[in-house]
């Protein structure tokens, strides 16, 4: 199958977007389709994807002046010739404009796409921004959404949350792809306990790693922090992960206004083997999220034997909570305390949680299992009739 993807920009430091995407081109070239990766912005996409044998090919696309992102003469052109080729057009993020461009290309060459949300739809991020959202939504988003073969969503809670959104459309649950190789022999925890070794230290180690953003719930895990300190409860909590100045400042202050400089760390962005290493140096991740569509950060953990303790804004939080590697817990300080001290004191528990969770990633979401879900999605787009998907809205 020939698959056009889209997504405006690759940096790693943005989030689990881009390493969503990155990871389902790979797997998808690997398993024999012609993949042609377009964007505005190839900066982490991978230097050796040149379209040879078993690699997708990527195309930085030109693009306007414009503040609003659009494509260039140049650009359109490009864009036209790689869909005129495809079988399906797979675009990314609700709210890129130039989304809305390449499915008015694909509606005129008569190929169906499909479009992924990336959590976008959901009811928490819904009401932020309402005013700018809901103009682009009447403007174009609805006709986009409702013209797709499909709307992804990575989970049915996401699907429930979103499909208001576009009540002419139709909805493909499918979990996204994660790359698993790294994981089936892990670092152990050496490497980070030598970069890390003084933040690290003795004791309980509870990590958060994510990107540094107000909707992680990072001043509640702060909270509770200062809560077991009072209880007397050694623990750490290493906040790993990069974000807005501002706000990381905002989250220092307040670290030194509680008192808590000796528990409550900053490590800065970590990546690679590095990364997994952590998730093996800590006793457990906390990811006390407002929301979350995915979370790539829980599924790599518990990849990696370490147990999770997030919330209900994370869209997949039903599945984790029946791998048996994680513990969903109100996202409030209180019960934040309570669910890590409560671990920090069980380590039979911790290591039973930390197996079960391992095992679910790598039997439930191992590639194979998964990529057969995308080929399915495709392989429904194609078949829809023209009038099907061309009437749409």
């Amino acid at each position: 199958m020939k698959i056009v993807q889209y997504m405006s920009d690759f940096r790693l430091q943005a989030g689990g977007v881009t390493r969503a995407v990155l990871d389902l081109c790979a797997v998808l070239a690997s398993s024999g389709h012609e993949v042609h990766l377009l964007t505005l912005d190839r900066s982490d996409v991978p230097a050796e994807w040149n379209g040879a044998s078993g690699r997708p090919r990527a195309s930085e696309l030109g693009r306007s002046r414009l503040p609003i992102p659009r494509l260039n003469a140049h650009g359109r052109g490009e864009a036209m010739a790689a869909i005129a080729a495809a079988d399906v057009v797979h675009l990314h993020v609700p709210w890129d404009p130039v989304c809305v461009q390449l499915a008015a290309m694909a509606h005129g060459a008569k190929r169906p796409y499909v479009i992924t949300i990336h959590g976008m739809l959901d009811d928490w991020c819904m009401a932020r921004n309402r005013l700018k959202k809901r103009l682009f939504h009447a403007l174009a988003g609805r006709r986009l959404l409702e013209r797709a073969a499909a709307v992804h969503c990575t989970a049915q809670a996401e699907a429930e949350q979103s499909a208001k959104w576009y009540p002419g459309g139709r909805s493909a649950c499918v979990p996204l792809i994660t790359d698993l190789s790294p994981f089936e022999h892990l670092p152990g925890s050496a490497p980070a306990r030598r970069r890390f070794e003084r933040e690290l230290g003795d004791g309980g180690v509870a990590l958060f790693l994510s990107r540094l953003h107000p909707k992680k719930g990072l001043e509640a895990l702060i909270d509770a922090a200062g809560m077991m300190r009072t209880q007397g409860v050694h623990a750490r909590v290493m906040i790993a992960g990069s974000g807005d100045e501002a706000y990381v400042s905002a989250l220092r202050r307040r670290v030194a206004e509680m008192g808590l400089g000796d528990g409550v760390r900053f490590l800065g962005f970590v990546s690679g083997m590095e990364k997994l290493s952590l998730y093996q140096a800590a006793d457990m991740l906390v990811l006390p999220t407002s929301q979350e569509n995915w979370g790539f950060v829980l599924v790599e953990a518990l990849a990696c034997g370490t147990p999770v303790v997030t919330t209900k804004g994370v869209d997949i939080w039903p599945e984790l909570a029946s791998s048996g590697g994680a513990r969903i817990v109100p996202a409030e300080a209180g019960a934040i305390a309570e669910t890590v001290a409560e671990l920090l004191s069980d380590p039979a528990r911790r290591r039973a949680m930390g197996e079960a969770g391992r095992q679910w990633v790598l039997e439930s979401l191992s590639a194979d299992r998964v990529i057969a879900g995308y080929e399915a999605m495709y392989a429904a787009a194609q078949a829809s009739s023209p009038r099907g998907w061309e009437n749409a809205g």
